[in-house]
């Protein structure tokens, strides 16, 4: 990517950002007026601002006692204080920060995408596939949540969009066998990767445990390795709520990364900071927009920056 196109997602993603920093920014200024002496006072008050961000309870401790060792003692502004916690907040991000790599001696990589319903997986499952065929591979669609007639015509318009094979079935058929029929094609048809839509109905976890479970299975009866990859897509809008559905997914099926959407509609874009932390699953993308290239690579520093309302460009 230029540094022109690099500069402009940057925009893009603190424009998206905007209402997550802004509410941030809003209650670090009303901790730090002025200068303040980072005391134990100052310090109690900048967890609760961080945690009301969404970041959780521990991420908002570990990040209080990181200004601690830097500062306590000295006087700080609410603007140095932003640029210490943006440090803090990139080196924990950088270990997490892993774009979303294909192995084209697969021939399929296949990946399985989860998520509760609502959270944007099926459209991030088109935007990828725009993004892979822009890189030259040649993807297909599985419509594997069967269990909703509007996703399955979701998957199939974006389909026609991306000139790109979908295998679907009637609402209700069996959603192992749509996969194992969809990875035969994919074989047959030389593609280099295949996404696999999933169901995300929570309400009745045993039915999807066992769903997702029968998928993996049948999978593997072609390919021992597959699913290569098995992503979360998680609702920034939830906020803390992001972690229980990484945690009830984890229990169903071994998630290899996460993708957070709708960033640009919630004040709650700490919770990705939370994530990582707690989990550290590898982020492979983050969503700002309705765009194609609204969903890009996670990238540690550009999205600490961001989230500090901090004026930097991304290396």
């Amino acid at each position: 990517m230029s540094d022109d196109a690099q500069q402009g997602w940057f925009q893009r993603l603190r424009s998206g950002l905007s209402r997550s920093s802004s509410n941030l920014q809003s209650n670090i200024a009303s901790v730090f007026t002025g200068k303040k002496p980072v005391d134990s006072a100052t310090l109690e008050e900048l967890e609760e601002a961080l945690i009301s961000a969404d970041m959780g309870v521990e991420t908002a401790m570990a990040l209080a006692e990181g200004l601690k060792k830097e500062r306590f003692g000295k006087e700080a502004s609410e603007d140095e204080v932003r640029h210490a916690l943006a440090g803090q907040i990139a080196t924990l991000l950088e270990p997490v920060a892993k774009p979303l790599v294909i192995d084209l001696t697969r021939k399929p990589e296949v990946i399985l995408v989860c998520g509760v319903n609502g959270t944007g997986k099926t459209t991030t499952i088109g935007k990828l596939s725009q993004q892979f065929i822009n890189d030259g591979k040649k993807v297909m669609l599985a419509a594997g949540d069967t269990f909703r007639a509007a996703a399955i015509e979701q998957l199939e318009v974006w389909g026609r969009r991306t000139d790109c094979p979908v295998i679907s079935k009637t609402p209700g058929a069996d959603a192992a066998g749509l996969a194992f029929e969809a990875l035969e094609r994919a074989k047959a048809d030389g593609a280099d990767v295949l996404l696999i839509d999933t169901a995300g109905r929570l309400h009745n976890k045993s039915a999807l445990m066992d769903e997702l479970a029968k998928i993996v299975r049948v999978l593997k009866k072609q390919d021992p390795a597959a699913p290569h990859q098995t992503l979360l897509v998680l609702d920034a809008t939830t906020g803390q709520n992001a972690k229980a559905q990484v945690e009830t997914f984890r229990s169903m099926v071994p998630l290899t990364g996460l993708i957070v959407t709708k960033l640009d509609g919630t004040a709650r874009g700490g919770v990705v900071v939370g994530l990582a932390r707690q989990f550290e699953l590898p982020v492979h993308a983050i969503g700002v927009g309705e765009g194609v290239y609204d969903l890009r690579a996670f990238e540690a520093e550009a999205f600490a920056a961001a989230l500090l309302g901090l004026e930097k460009s991304v290396n």
